[in-house]
């Protein structure tokens, strides 16, 4: 009877095990909001956000006067000029809007996130997947304005408190600076994007342009590069998703009770006792 008892416990604790894979605790990646200079501590609907920030209402990690700020020539939130190699053509400038909307507002940034030594901001994002077409569109569009550096994060004259370009600079022609829209992705903001071959709708690229009446593309995007990570501590590169092999290698016998086992799990227990901020 000892035997029968410690074999229905065993496999109990494999069939525990077994709702461990299968529901983990909430992922501390997903649907969070950075640590910078305007973002809010958690990401929450709006009632309502300015023009390209718009498709962020339902669930935002920016405010409405943030996403107001966005939109001008000369915003508050960073003192920051577009047009400091004169007018911004504004087929160009929507998409620097929609990039600050994205950065500002988005709660899908989490397995991007990375320590920042500003004195700004304490995280910033690094590497984000953007989606070929979106990066594409924004060289094009810019392509006929001028620009005097590659990276706009730092190295400005900021002697009158707002950024012109540096002594001895010249503002040259956009694809001169930026000879291929990788470069543009990647290095006008210090990395904080990867160019990538990706589409959008391939749930592998995070888009700046969506339909919010089709759903945020992003939150499944931020699913998969969450899941990543954890498949490999090192980082987000050269894995290889597998289906849940985890659940696969499981005796059949476990994976028949476990829909029982999980009927009868308190609600509290169902993380495995594991605390994280965000949602799936």
């Amino acid at each position: 009877t000892g035997l029968a008892m410690g074999m229905g416990v065993g496999q109990v604790m494999l069939v525990l095990l077994a709702a461990c894979v299968v529901m983990p605790a909430k992922d501390p990646l997903l649907n969070i909001c950075m640590d910078a200079k305007h973002h809010k501590t958690k990401p929450g609907p709006e009632g309502k956000l300015h023009d390209q920030c718009a498709p962020w209402k339902d669930n935002a990690c920016c405010t409405a006067n943030t996403s107001s700020e966005a939109h001008k020539d000369q915003s508050n939130l960073y003192n920051f000029n577009w047009n400091h190699c004169g007018l911004m053509p504004p087929k160009c400038k929507r998409h620097f809007i929609q990039d600050t909307c994205l950065y500002e507002c988005s709660p899908n940034l989490g397995p991007w996130i990375d320590q920042a030594d500003s004195s700004w901001r304490r995280e910033r994002i690094l590497h984000v997947p953007l989606c070929k077409e979106d990066c594409e569109e924004w060289w094009e569009d810019c392509k006929d304005y001028l620009a005097c550096k590659e990276n706009w994060h730092k190295g400005w004259n900021w002697a009158t408190g707002t950024n012109r370009c540096p002594w001895g600079s010249i503002c040259r022609p956009f694809n001169q600076v930026f000879p291929r829209p990788k470069d543009l992705c990647e290095k006008i903001w210090s990395n904080s994007y990867k160019y990538t071959t990706e589409h959008r709708g391939s749930g592998r690229c995070i888009q700046m342009w969506f339909d919010p009446a089709q759903g945020n593309p992003n939150v499944v995007v931020a699913k998969y590069y969450a899941w990543k990570k954890r498949s490999s501590p090192a980082g987000l590169e050269n894995v290889t998703p597998e289906t849940d092999k985890a659940v696969h290698d499981l005796p059949w016998s476990v994976l028949v009770l476990l829909p029982l086992v999980l009927v009868m799990l308190p609600e509290g227990g169902r993380g495995c006792g594991s605390h994280g901020g965000g949602s799936l």
